[in-house]
């Protein structure tokens, strides 16, 4: 079965992500795997400073949906997140504020959460860590 997976990219920071994202999203999200520099066979071969960058990392939803992350290697710059919004979808409107509002801590609400045209609720943000996010609770269409 042929599946489209965003894979995010981090600056060092994918670990605390992935496991806010973990603690935040619901729906069954479970980190399956954290693979750092340091644990993989290359660590011989890895400056110090990659060591502990995650590789690869798997976070899980109950409906077999993942999201996909990782670090950029410290050598190379690192511009952000860019071109893509994560866009998750939840069945009530109490449920996709909880998420919004996590989401929000410390980052920049783009759109208010609040009744669209199309849920009952929907925001969206970019979180702490450059991750932009619509949040919708409830859609109608």
């Amino acid at each position: 079965m042929a599946q489209a997976i965003p894979y995010l990219g981090f600056d060092g920071t994918c670990a605390e992500a992935m496991r806010l994202y973990e603690g935040v999203l619901g729906l069954g999200a479970t980190l399956e795997m954290m693979l750092r520099g340091a644990d993989t066979p290359m660590a011989p071969e890895m400056p110090p400073d990659e060591a502990n960058r995650i590789v690869h990392a798997r976070l899980r939803f109950d409906d077999g949906s993942y999201i996909f992350a990782g670090d950029a290697p410290a050598c190379m710059p690192y511009d952000g997140i860019k071109g893509i919004t994560i866009t998750m979808t939840y069945p009530t409107v109490a449920e996709a504020q909880r998420v919004f509002e996590a989401l929000a801590e410390g980052g920049t609400v783009t759109m208010a959460f609040a009744p669209a045209f199309y849920a009952k609720g929907a925001g969206m943000l970019v979180d702490r860590f450059g991750t932009p996010w619509a949040i919708n609770g409830e859609v109608t269409m």
